[in-house]
């Protein structure tokens, strides 16, 4: 799994009126140099290690970081064209403010919610919006859902939108305007990056086939026969390579300054998330064909506590736990309860900005989801034991 440093992200962009930092030459960073290098060593590696390595890093770049690529270049290319000031619109909203805050964070990623919580932090919504935010959002763990599960991710996203208003509303009025304390903070906006890369472009420029490639795939249509193996293969390495050089020298944490541009932005929150898919593939992947474990038999030995146990992961900050949850939901390890607890009480790499900009609001927010979590989580448990599975 990656390292440490990757994991607390950065934060949305300040007033225009702040200065944004710039990055003005690649970062060293040793850590994710190792995990890349190690990684490419082990699908360099001779016999099954390698063989099983390469074939997972194909499934998640075509099955996932295309479609995550797409995605974030649709989003940041909408959003730089009819651009808006989205704290104005928060402020000036009244009883929507909550359905528009979970809308956000329902958005696919962790940008969304880290919008809400800096907004949060200037004055300029309360905190129901907050809980409606952290509730609703899946994080980094929706694009992998929608990618390889897009009938779950029908009922996960639109019921965490539902259960996200909700908390909000009950939240606001039960405590009113907010916490103290929790007023005229500042949020730093993220490194800029500025320049224009020539290694966006060639991101770019691989994941533009491999979308096709990958769509082909989901329509059961065999790319590999039509052309050729080594088509599928070179893309699905290639562009895991391709996103490893862009993790490995990136000087941001996760999230990246919308000042930059849409290119930019896709392909260092691509490499970041991809990194994590990668992770949690090796993790499930080995523990089955290297380690023997049988994980069905063991889940199976402690099922009534399975959800709890996945809202529990979705209090631990940041998206790559989240996950591997859900790379156990789509392997047929868990079931769908476990999924959508973990999804509602999950808060991906929102937290991390909560939690340095009002560590009470954080963790208030954050138990708070977990009420509405079980209730959700356990009334499928028992009530729908096969949904969706």
């Amino acid at each position: 799994m990656p390292p440490s440093d990757i994991a607390l992200p950065g934060t949305p962009a300040a007033p225009a009126t702040a200065p944004v930092a710039t990055s003005s030459r690649p970062p060293r960073r040793p850590r994710r140099m190792l995990v890349a290098a190690a990684l490419l060593l082990a699908a360099l590696a001779p016999g099954e290690l390698g063989a099983v390595t390469r074939e997972l890093m194909v499934d998640a770049y075509l099955g996932v970081s295309v479609f995550v690529a797409a995605t974030l270049l649709l989003f940041y290319g909408a959003e730089r064209v009819f651009r808006f000031d989205i704290g104005d619109t928060l402020r000036a909203a009244r009883w929507s403010q909550v359905p528009i805050a979970a809308l956000m964070g329902a958005t696919p990623g962790c940008g969304g919610a880290v919008v809400v919580v800096a907004a949060y932090s200037a004055g300029n919504v309360r905190f129901g919006a907050v809980v409606a935010a952290l509730t609703a959002t899946m994080g980094d763990a929706a694009f992998l859902l929608l990618a390889t599960r897009p009938d779950a991710a029908a009922v996960v996203l639109p019921l965490s939108l539902v259960v996200g208003v909700v908390s909000g509303w009950l939240i606001d009025r039960m405590i009113g305007d907010g916490l103290p304390g929790a007023r005229g903070g500042a949020c730093d906006a993220a490194p800029r990056i500025g320049r224009r890369r020539p290694r966006d472009y060639l991101f770019l420029l691989i994941a533009a086939p491999g979308v096709i490639v990958g769509g082909a795939d989901l329509l059961t249509v065999d790319i590999a026969a039509l052309t050729s193996p080594v088509v599928p293969l070179a893309l699905g390495l290639g562009g895991t390579a391709m996103g490893l050089w862009v993790w490995a020298g990136s000087s941001l944490h996760a999230m990246t300054n919308p000042a930059d541009a849409p290119v930019t932005r896709m392909a260092e929150e691509t490499s970041f998330i991809s990194v994590w898919v990668i992770g949690a593939f090796m993790a499930y992947e080995y523990a089955v064909a290297f380690a023997g474990l049988d994980l069905g038999a063991l889940f199976a030995t402690i099922m009534p506590l399975i959800p709890l146990i996945g809202i529990l992961v979705g209090f631990i900050p940041g998206c790559g736990p989240q996950i591997l949850v859900t790379t156990l939901y789509i392997n047929g390890l868990v079931p769908f309860s476990v999924l959508m607890g973990n999804a509602i009480s999950n808060d991906g790499d929102a937290l991390f900005p909560a939690i340095a900009l009002n560590p009470r609001a954080a963790v208030l927010a954050t138990l708070y989801s977990a009420i509405p979590a079980l209730i959700v989580a356990y009334g499928f448990y028992f009530l729908a034991p096969g949904f969706m599975s």
